[in-house]
C-alpha cells in the first residue's frame, strides 16, 4: 500500500478543487490512501508527510510563483531537509492561475527544484499537450499544455464552484494516477 501526501495553498478554493482532482486519480490505484494536507495546517502534519511514500504539491500562482503561504511552507521544510527526510520519496506539482499562462511553468518549476534540494524524484504529467492543433479543443487533456505538472486555469469573475474547467480537473486526476503508480511501483 502507497501512501500519498496532497500539500497545498488555495487562496480563493480553485486550487483546493485541483487538489481534490489529483486525490480522486490517485485513488484509481489500488491500495493508495490519499491524505490533503492545506499549508496552513501543516504544522500538525509534519509527520504524515515524512512518512509518505509520494508528495504532491500544490499552489496557486500569484504574480509569477507560488503563493507566499506555500513558499513559507517550503521554506519550514529547512529541518526536514537537513536531515533528508523526503529523500527518493516521489514528488509532483500542480498549480492554477487566471490568466492562460500566468507564467505557471516558474510555479512548477519552484516547486521541481524544491523537490530536487529534498532529494526527491521528480514526476511530470507524461501527457501530450492537447488543445494545440486545428482539431484541438479547450476540452483536451492537458489543454495549456504542461510537462512538468498539471496547470489549470480559472477565471478570476468566477468562483471554484465552476472553475477550473473539467478538462483541468480531469488533468489534475491524471497526474493523481501517475504518481500514484510510480509510489506503487517503487514500494514494491
Amino acid at each position: 500500500m502507497s501512501k500519498i501526501a496532497v500539500v497545498y495553498h488555495s487562496g480563493y478554493g480553485h486550487t483546493a478543487v485541483l487538489a481534490d482532482a489529483v486525490k480522486s486519480g490517485a485513488m484509481r490505484v489500488p491500495g493508495t490512501s490519499v491524505e490533503l494536507i492545506k499549508v496552513e495546517d501543516v504544522e500538525a502534519k509534519w509527520e504524515t508527510l515524512n512518512t509518505s511514500d509520494a508528495i504532491i504539491f500544490g499552489a496557486p500562482t500569484y504574480m509569477g510563483s507560488a503563493s507566499a503561504p506555500f513558499a513559507g511552507f517550503m521554506d519550514a521544510s529547512s529541518k526536514i531537509w537537513m536531515n533528508q527526510l523526503w529523500k527518493d520519496k516521489v514528488a509532483a506539482g500542480f498549480t492554477n492561475s487566471s490568466s492562460q499562462s500566468g507564467d505557471k511553468l516558474n510555479t512548477l518549476v519552484q516547486m521541481m527544484i524544491f523537490a530536487m534540494q529534498h532529494g526527491m524524484i521528480w514526476i511530470g504529467l507524461g501527457h501530450l499537450a492537447g488543445n494545440n492543433s486545428s482539431t484541438g479543443s479547450a476540452n483536451d487533456i492537458n489543454r495549456l499544455g504542461s510537462f512538468a505538472g498539471a496547470m489549470a486555469q480559472s477565471n478570476s469573475d468566477q468562483s471554484a464552484d465552476v472553475a477550473p474547467p473539467e478538462a483541468d480537473k480531469l488533468t489534475a486526476a491524471l497526474l493523481g494516477e501517475r504518481v500514484a503508480m510510480f509510489a506503487s511501483r517503487l514500494k514494491d
